[in-house]
This record gives C-alpha cells, sequence and structure tokens, in this order.
C-alpha cells in the first residue's frame, strides 16, 4: 500500500518550465487551435459518460493512512469511502475529448455535503494516474472520509485520454478538464443519493497548485459554468513561467531536466508547432526524448538519460533565441499560460516553502504581490518557513483542512 509515498509524488513532483524565461511584453498573436473557445453546447449536455465502483474504503483503513501523517489528521476520519472511476467530455483543442479520474464519495452521510477537487501533482507514467491506482489507496480518500464529495481527476494525457501528451503548464485545457469532471461528477453523486451543500472547495499542491488556479480562473471568468467557489488553496506552483528558472537561461544546471523537457515537449505538440526536437536540443538528447514521453517512463528514469548540465541538453541556437530576441512563439506560449493578468475573486491562500529550490518562493511572493496590488479581495499567502519542495505538503494540509472547515461552519 503506498499511502503517504504516493500522494507525495502526486502532490509534490512538479514544475519545471523551460529554459523558459525571458521576456516580458511580447507582441500578441493569433490564437490557437489550443485556445479555441468552448462549444456553446458543452455546458448544456450531460458530461457524465460512465462510472464504476471499484473499491470501498473502510474508515479503519484510512485511519491507518492519515497516521503516516504523525496523527495530524485521524481526527478528520469518519465515514467509510466509496471509490468510483468516471469518464467524462471535455474539451481539447477545440475536440471533444474523453478524460477520466475518481471520484470518492464518503458514505452514509445524514446531511449535504461540500465539494473538494484536488489536483495532483507532476507525473510522467500512464500507471501513475489516479485513475490506475483505483484498487489502492491514493491519499486523497481522507478528505472523503472527512464528509467531503472528493474529486481526483487523472488530467488530460493520462487515463481515458492516456493517446494525448499531458498538455503540461497549458492554463486553459488544464483548467477546462478540471471543471468539466466537477460538473461530471453532479450527476454520479445525484444518482448514489447524495446532496451537495453549494459548496465547492478546490486544491492542489506543485501542478495541482498551478492546475488549481487554471480551474479557478476559468470558473471565474465563465459564468456559464454555473459554478461559485468557496474557497481554493494552490501551494507551490510555478504560476508566472515568463519568470522562472532565468538560472537556466544562464547556463546553471538543473537537477530535474525531465521537467524542462516535459514542458517543451509539451508546448511542441500542443500547439502544433511539431518542430523537430533537434531545435531544441543536443545529440543525444534529442534522439533519446523521441522515446522518453510515451508515458513508460518515471521521472526519474528520463533524468537518467538526460545531463543536469543545460548548455549541454539545449542546442546552441536555441539558448541564444532564448536570451535574445529568437522563440517568439515559446515565449508567447510561456506568458499566455501564466496567471500574470487575472485576479481572483474567491477566497484563496496560496502556500510555498521558503527554502524552495525546484519552485522557488518567490514565484508565489511575487504572484501574491501582483494579484493584491490589481484588487484581489481575498487572497492569502501563507509562507512555510524553511520549508523544500518535498516537506511543505504537510504543513500546507494542516492549514488548509481548517481553514476549509472554517466555510462550512459559516456557510
Amino acid at each position: 500500500m503506498t499511502n503517504l509515498k504516493y500522494m507525495l509524488r502526486h502532490w509534490i513532483s512538479t514544475l519545471a518550465i523551460v529554459a523558459l524565461l525571458v521576456v516580458a511584453a511580447l507582441p500578441l498573436s493569433s490564437c490557437s487551435k489550443s485556445d479555441a473557445a468552448i462549444p456553446e453546447d458543452v455546458a448544456e449536455r450531460e458530461l457524465l459518460i460512465s462510472s464504476e465502483k471499484v473499491v470501498t474504503l473502510p474508515a479503519a483503513t484510512l485511519r491507518q493512512l492519515a497516521g503516516a501523517y504523525a496523527g495530524s489528521f485521524q481526527s478528520q476520519i469518519r465515514y467509510d469511502v466509496a471509490i468510483y472511476k468516471v469518464h467524462y467530455r471535455t474539451t481539447f483543442q477545440g475536440r471533444e475529448t474523453e478524460a477520466s479520474g475518481l471520484v470518492a464519495l464518503p458514505m452514509n452521510l445524514s446531511m449535504p455535503a461540500p465539494v473538494l477537487s484536488v489536483q495532483h501533482g507532476t507525473i510522467f507514467r500512464h500507471d501513475e494516474a489516479p485513475s490506475a491506482m483505483s484498487g489502492g489507496l491514493t491519499g486523497f480518500e481522507v478528505f472523503a472520509s472527512g464528509g467531503y464529495i472528493t474529486l481526483i481527476p487523472d488530467y488530460l494525457g493520462f487515463g481515458a485520454s492516456r493517446q494525448l501528451l499531458h498538455p503540461y503548464y497549458h492554463q486553459q485545457s488544464s483548467g477546462i478538464a478540471v471543471v468539466d469532471m466537477i460538473k461530471a461528477a453532479k450527476s454520479l453523486y445525484a444518482q448514489e443519493g447524495i446532496a451537495d451543500n453549494g459548496q465547492l472547495f478546490l486544491a492542489g499542491y506543485s501542478e495541482g497548485g498551478y492546475v488549481t488556479l487554471a480551474a479557478q480562473k476559468e470558473i471565474e471568468t465563465n459564468p456559464q459554468h454555473g459554478l461559485k467557489i468557496t474557497a481554493s488553496g494552490a501551494g507551490a506552483g510555478g504560476y508566472d513561467l515568463t519568470g522562472m528558472l532565468a538560472d537556466v537561461v544562464a547556463g546553471k544546471p538543473y537537477t530535474y531536466p525531465a521537467y524542462l523537457a516535459y514542458v517543451l515537449m509539451s508546448y511542441n505538440k500542443t500547439y502544433e508547432w511539431n518542430r523537430p526536437l533537434s531545435d531544441f536540443y543536443q545529440e543525444p538528447y534529442a534522439t533519446r526524448l523521441a522515446t522518453l514521453f510515451n508515458g513508460q517512463h518515471s521521472g526519474s528514469a528520463i533524468n537518467k538519460q538526460l545531463t543536469t548540465q543545460t548548455e549541454k541538453l539545449f542546442s546552441v541556437t536555441f539558448l541564444e533565441g532564448l536570451r535574445g530576441d529568437g522563440e517568439q512563439a515559446l515565449k508567447k506560449a510561456l506568458q499566455d499560460n501564466s496567471f500574470n493578468s487575472w485576479v481572483p475573486q474567491s477566497p484563496t491562500r496560496l502556500y510555498h516553502g521558503t527554502a524552495d529550490v525546484i519552485v522557488p518562493y518567490a514565484n508565489s511572493q511575487q504572484t501574491y504581490e501582483r494579484m493584491k496590488s490589481a484588487g484581489a479581495p481575498n487572497l492569502e499567502l501563507i509562507p512555510i518557513q524553511n520549508g523544500n519542495h518535498g516537506s511543505s505538503l504537510i504543513p500546507m494540509l494542516v492549514d488548509l483542512i481548517p481553514w476549509m472547515q472554517s466555510f462550512e461552519a459559516n456557510p
């Protein structure tokens, strides 16, 4: 049983945004297919395709899981939990796409329950998707046992949509995939005789923190979804892609090069640039990467095939373009997928470890300062003192759970 190790991998394995990072004001260009508008009928039709109950987890089992967190959450465990694998309709690049995830339902509720969508961190292998772990524990079930209707999206590129390359750090598709699962899940828990109380919470860490804000932005800026967020908690996401990883552009080593490759591979496919990998990478890495993102390799396995020396990993021409006036399409994509012009309206907390070197604390701090100066009405930054990217998750959860419960007490 993987419990804490699995949960940490899914919340934490993060980002790392390509040598990315230069520029601020960039010229606008026309929208690509990936930015196509949502078809009007999506909000009107049934999004749930299928659901399958895969396991029932007794509260006693979940108390053992909660014990892995030094007993921090054992008092929250109250209900047995039924786990369902769901397939649902969403859109990607303007086309209907089938996506998937898990829904964890607390059993024998005596009153309507709040809904919580939790977004996991970076994964590489198909068998790491939440729905692929449906016979075991993901770690997120503790929320359901505490009385939340808990949704755990796979993300595009995993589960039912595994034929796609995951659109890593692509804001719009990430947000829509989560929002459509929230809407699709309503049909499932209604069928099971469970009512929601009208409250909707979002939470995620690392890439999951980024996806959480992407879903929040999608809901807040598109009222046709018919959703209202009660509160949102995002931890250690890369919210400003244009401001990250200047050290990479400067040629400094990067300890987890698989993350860098993930962004470039994703954008090359998602934006349909379809450039040869030799445009970005030196050999032998360009040839190796052609087969490393097929869903069969872990992040650590990919790292072993690459180099932490960025000036040896990336082509000279590519790095020169990043440092100068070149690579405008990539620079614009990074700008478009940053949260530099959106202001959250719902109560929002940003969590980040002050000693994080994978996603620097300054990224959240600067995002917070920009959003507050732009008028964010209920936004807090919660520094986790001396926390690194791995150690900050549990302190975030210890703070996040009672904060969410404060809204339950005062709906």
